[in-house]
């Protein structure tokens, strides 16, 4: 009886190997790289093929994921989606082994890599492919970004969030590299879209790498996504709307700063939203105002007496008791 068991399953185990004897699974795609603007739909091309050509159809399991982190799974009819992508997500099955990803209303931070992966039986292939913002890095800006409870508080998961309650996402190494070519020079490590760990130096100095090493990005390489924490560097591209300094009788805590951007008929602005201001509308006024976050600042875009260092940029007074009195930029969203 034990015979016949053993016999059975090296039979089965013989029909496999002769069944796929000279054949091999392929996971291909004809583009690697998908550029995108926020709220678009975009497809992820991915197609699998056996070689030499099955006569008959498989049971095969797809997974997409995105940064380490999982999308979608598939097999047969049967498909559920995961986090942030539940209900914006889907299989396109144009065709016989079409297992192209499609999301809808593109988030700020569905940018990155994505790896689809097919499974059948013990065959597995996969491909990696990137989305990234259609916007080239020039047609934005690159700003440092810290919690109110002061520095190195954000864990991976955090930075996204934080960026993305600026309007802005997690910075590239493409665009700080970009923003560090332009003049960014932070000595306080912060989280890119890829999950490593960077800062920009321009002016070698102790403290920032030493004065041995030449200017460049500093790298801790890849962190912990949960257990690490760091500051953050964002990315704000062109602003759909208007960003504009309220002018009030008088100053404003900061309660106060939100009822009267809300009197005016807009919101109080977000950080995101004054940095592509300055940088992109050439948005310039030598008052500090209240934002979003709680925040005090103020964008200058040509510097001079009493506004500042010397060179042009967003200005910080970090963020003061909210009972405190300031100005407030606020932002009217284009209609459509």
């Amino acid at each position: 009886m034990n015979t016949g068991f053993y016999l059975h399953s090296s039979l089965v185990f013989l029909l496999f190997l002769v069944y796929f004897n000279g054949v091999r699974l392929h996971v291909e795609s004809p583009q690697l790289s998908v550029s995108a603007t926020r709220g678009s739909t975009v497809t992820l091309p991915c197609h699998y093929r056996y070689e030499p050509e099955l006569n008959t159809t498989r049971r095969t399991r797809v997974k997409w994921s995105w940064l380490e982190t999982e999308v979608m799974v598939a097999m047969g009819n049967r498909q559920r989606s995961y986090g942030s992508f539940r209900g914006r997500v889907r299989l396109r099955r144009s065709a016989p082994g079409d297992m192209s990803l499609v999301i809808n209303e593109l988030h700020l931070n569905d940018t990155g890599r994505y790896r689809c992966e097919v499974i059948d039986g013990l065959e597995d292939e996969s491909v990696t492919l990137s989305v990234s913002p259609l916007s080239p890095p020039c047609t934005g800006v690159v700003f440092p970004y810290f919690s109110q409870k002061g520095r190195y508080h954000f864990n991976f998961l955090g930075a996204q969030q934080a960026c993305e309650e600026q309007d802005a996402t997690l910075a590239t190494f493409e665009q700080l590299f970009t923003a560090w070519e332009e003049g960014l020079d932070w000595c306080n490590a912060g989280w890119l879209a890829d999950g490593t760990v960077q800062y920009p130096i321009v002016v070698p100095r102790e403290g920032c790498g030493g004065v041995d090493l030449a200017p460049g990005l500093r790298s801790y390489g890849q962190r912990h996504r949960l257990f690490h924490r760091y500051d953050a560097f964002c990315f704000s591209a062109a602003v759909k709307g208007t960003v504009y300094f309220l002018e009030h009788p008088s100053k404003l805590n900061f309660t106060e700063a939100v009822q009267a951007c809300a009197d005016s008929g807009a919101q109080i602005a977000k950080v995101g939203q004054l940095y592509a201001a300055w940088r992109l509308m050439g948005l310039d006024r030598c008052d500090a105002g209240w934002l979003a976050d709680g925040s005090v600042r103020y964008p200058i875009a040509k510097a001079r007496a009493n506004c500042g260092p010397s060179e042009p940029g967003v200005r910080s007074f970090g963020f003061p008791p909210q009972h405190q009195k300031f100005s407030v930029y606020c932002y009217q969203a284009t209609l459509v």
